[in-house]
């Protein structure tokens, strides 16, 4: 089941955003979207029948001028939104996921996870976390592992609970699109090569995050985070330009109407900008790849409440508009 958007726009930012829609049961297309919630079907607009959203971004230097015209230009035939199904909004080839990047985030994560025979205080285990998330930022080191893009949904789609998963919670996240390929760029150059930005919840299966048959091996991101539909994706793709700094943009997750996650992009370690540098100096990046940001604080292991059958989810990113996913059991 997928829901519709509550609005036309979601309140992105700038003159129009991109997204990938699909009638009924039609195929998928990509389409520019305005802030009245008028749909241009950009196959048609651009005159590629074949048109995907990651070919526009492998184009997206010469594309984007003419994204700018057909938004001010009336007089292409458009559609209401709500004549629409919502999709992720890009296929990536790859995602980067960042781990470990809010402050508050990760200093909350390592007092839930700490081994239960720590006989320290929590005070006196948050200022260890602290003075960890310290050294990290002084010594310049982003963690960044990878993600696989069969876990992606769409932004108002149903999410489904594995029934292994014991601990599934939720992480709210900026993702930044790539828009030229990149490869060991600097931090001075990296934003040059995000196309726009979108909202991602990176799901994540707490109770299968370290492997306890053999603790040395360390982190089990496949099964933790990467089964079908852990990572609801859009509803839009908004350009670079329309949001200029990402350093304050807010992040707030609702979980059946209550705040769960509630912080501003300033509380992370590393920005978007050193983020897209780091992953670009072990591996290239392609235009339609995501890298995802990192998670602040708030979580389910912080409140002690994660996620289950029926629970809905809906989350906002300043600019880019808002998600809205039920979750529902395996079993059910």
């Amino acid at each position: 089941m997928s829901v519709k958007p509550e609005s036309a726009s979601d309140l992105f930012a700038g003159p129009f955003a991109l997204g990938t829609l699909s009638a009924a049961d039609g195929p998928a297309f990509p389409a520019l979207v305005d802030r009245q919630g008028q749909v241009l079907d950009l196959r048609v607009a651009l005159g590629n029948p074949a048109l995907t959203m990651r070919v526009i971004l492998e184009q997206w230097q010469s594309v984007l001028p003419r994204l700018r015209d057909l938004a001010a230009d009336k007089e292409h035939f458009r559609r209401p939104l709500s004549d629409f199904r919502v999709l992720a909004p890009v296929e990536p080839r790859q995602i980067f996921q960042s781990g470990a990047n809010y402050r508050q985030h990760v200093i909350d994560l390592h007092v839930a996870h700490r081994d239960p025979s720590d006989g320290r205080s929590q005070e006196e285990a948050r200022a260890e976390a602290a003075e960890i998330m310290d050294r990290r930022a002084a010594e310049d080191l982003p963690y960044v592992f990878i993600g696989l893009p069969s876990s992606l949904t769409g932004p108002y789609d149903d999410v489904t609970l594995p029934s292994w998963a014991a601990k599934p919670d939720w992480e709210l996240e900026l993702a930044a699109v790539i828009g030229r390929p990149a490869y060991q760029v600097s931090p001075a150059e990296a934003l040059q090569y995000v196309a726009g930005y979108t909202i991602a919840n990176d799901l994540t299966d707490r109770a299968t995050v370290f492997r306890r048959d053999m603790p040395q091996i360390g982190t089990d991101w496949l099964r933790s985070k990467n089964a079908p539909g852990f990572t609801p994706l859009g509803p839009w793709i908004v350009p670079a330009e329309s949001i200029g700094d990402t350093g304050n943009l807010q992040l707030t997750l609702k979980l059946n109407g209550e705040v769960m996650q509630n912080e501003s992009t300033k509380d992370m370690i590393f920005d978007v900008a050193r983020m897209v540098s780091y992953a670009s100096q072990s591996a290239q990046l392609l235009p339609g790849d995501l890298v995802l940001t990192g998670s602040p604080a708030g979580n389910g292991m912080h409140w002690g409440r994660l996620l289950r059958d029926g629970d809905v989810m809906e989350s906002a990113i300043t600019g880019l508009g808002a998600q809205r996913t039920r979750c529902l059991a395996e079993e059910a």
